[in-house]
């Protein structure tokens, strides 16, 4: 049987209106993303000759991937990418998928290093792609950095990540500050916790437990919920991770958390229980408190 052929036009019309019609929200954006992943066409391309025929290949591949995000599975898990502080990362199903809102916690974490303008050990708590660490390590050159994660499979995405990106970053397999013997010739998980950090920082999980099923599917069903489930309260790995961090952390370092939009003086509370000083919490562009961030022993 013969295929059938498309132009631009008609593909890109037949692959928005098939996603609306599943119920994607930004049906039009996520067609033309994944017309670009199939077929390598920019909307410069698109504008420039829309009735230009498609190869039939591209277009099947197209329409594949098109029925595939119609079932809920998220456009970074087609593609295998997003874009996070200008940097693409690799993303598959066992990491949190990058979101915009936290690069709020990357650039305030850049504004301390560059303050300061030296030499610092940065370990970056729940890694997971590691985009929070490698973008700080790339945009902060004299920085290096640790990352850590309870995931095995999570630590060989941001091994990949550090890979792509040229950045030497240390790796270990840890549940929080409770590291365990890694398995033998698990290489991704060579180094252990050095004793002091000059910036612990962290995007930990912190959706309430029962709030979870109230989320969209691509986040309930195809994020891992070990990255999401905060506990009860949303504040379990909080208070792990601000008691453990006493004992790695320097005398005037700097601890760094995302946080959800109502746990802003939660966390701070927690923080300066705890020994820290000058905390403060920091909004995202749409102004919601995203960032607390505080002192130890100041």
């Amino acid at each position: 049987m013969k295929q059938r052929t498309f132009t631009l036009r008609q593909i890109i019309e037949e692959g928005t209106e098939l996603l609306k019609a599943a119920g994607i929200e930004e049906a039009a954006q996520d067609a033309w993303y994944l017309l670009e992943y199939a077929a390598g066409i920019s909307r410069a391309v698109y504008y420039g000759d829309p009735d230009r025929i498609m190869d039939v290949r591209q277009a099947k591949q197209f329409l594949e991937y098109i029925e595939t995000r119609g079932k809920r599975i998220p456009l970074q898990h087609i593609t295998g990418e997003q874009e996070f502080m200008g940097y693409p990362f690799y993303v598959n199903e066992h990491v949190l998928i990058p979101r915009q809102d936290t690069e709020t916690l990357v650039e305030e974490a850049l504004k301390v290093m560059r303050a300061g303008g030296r030499r610092i050990k940065v370990l970056d708590m729940c890694t997971g792609s590691g985009c929070i660490l490698l973008s700080i390590l790339k945009m902060y050159p004299p920085a290096e950095g640790t990352g850590c994660d309870v995931s095995r499979e999570a630590l060989c995405v941001a091994k990949k990540n550090a890979r792509r990106l040229g950045v030497d970053a240390g790796w270990v397999l840890s549940d929080l500050f409770d590291q365990w013997d890694a398995p033998a010739g698990y290489e991704e998980a060579e180094q252990v916790l050095d004793e002091r950090y000059g910036m612990i920082i962290s995007n930990p999980p912190y959706i309430r437990t029962a709030e979870i099923q109230k989320l969209q599917e691509e986040v309930r069903v195809h994020d891992p919920r070990i990255a999401l489930d905060g506990g009860e309260d949303g504040l379990y790995f909080y208070r792990r991770i601000i008691e453990g961090s006493i004992l790695h952390i320097e005398d005037g370092g700097y601890l760094l958390f995302e946080i959800g939009y109502d746990q802003g003086e939660d966390v701070a509370e927690l923080m300066q229980s705890h020994g820290y000083g000058d905390i403060m919490i920091k909004k995202d562009l749409p102004g919601l408190d995203r960032v607390v961030m505080g002192r130890y022993n100041m």
